[in-house]
């Protein structure tokens, strides 16, 4: 059962006045930086950049997440889709994290590096952000982190929202990240100016700065 929470929603209206859809959005920024992120910035929709390329490293080489995930490829949003999604918003909160490269890199960290502290709080900064959005009136917003939320939450558990009748057990959490539906946000992370580095299991820790989590939430 879904519990309710002690907020005071904001009348939905037809068009919102720049000057409170500038503060809402910066709102919405300084409330990724109070949650952990090591930045966050308020970007145009157009500057969302999506590849099919991105989406073809789900297959080649195929992660163990493949089709074992509601919020995973093929289920998951196409890129299509996610095209003509982007082109009906305006703006987007992007967010970045940084942890340290042990977490992700080297073979020793090849179990955690999604079922990570890191990995949950991305999740969390995305889910709450388009919470707070929703509950102001956003009733679109629309919000994508990293990584298999299979793994960040369910671990090696069956994703039982793929059994008809059944919902996610953290449906208010889980979210598709951004290369399931084709968001090329290593891409998006080097034009905002973040350092970002190819960082996987096959790397040493001491040869790489860190490691980054980010996350994207439409807002309108």
């Amino acid at each position: 059962m879904t519990k309710a929470r002690d907020v005071v929603p904001r009348k939905i209206v037809a068009n919102v006045p720049d000057d409170v859809l500038r503060a809402d959005l910066e709102k919405y920024r300084r409330m990724a930086i109070e949650m952990g992120a090591t930045d966050a910035r308020i970007i145009t929709a157009d500057r969302v950049v999506i590849d099919e390329r991105v989406l073809a490293k789900c297959l080649n080489p195929r992660c163990d997440n493949y089709g074992t995930c509601m919020n995973c490829p093929p289920h998951a949003m196409s890129p299509e889709l996610m095209r003509k999604i982007t082109a009906g918003f305006r703006y987007a909160i992007f967010t970045m994290i940084k942890v340290p490269a042990a977490e992700v890199a080297g073979p020793a960290a090849k179990e955690k590096r999604t079922n990570s502290r890191s990995s949950k709080e991305n999740h969390d900064i995305v889910s709450e952000i388009e919470s707070a959005a929703f509950f102001d009136g956003y009733y679109l917003a629309l919000g994508f982190a990293d990584a298999s939320c299979r793994s960040v939450y369910c671990g090696k558990a069956a994703c039982i929202a793929l059994t008809p009748g059944q919902s996610c057990r953290f449906a208010l959490r889980a979210r598709s990240s951004m290369e399931a539906v084709g968001i090329d946000a290593l891409k998006m992370a080097a034009q905002a100016g973040w350092d970002v580095y190819p960082v996987t299991a096959s790397v040493l820790p001491e040869n790489v700065p860190h490691a980054v989590k980010l996350g994207l939430v439409f807002i309108y």
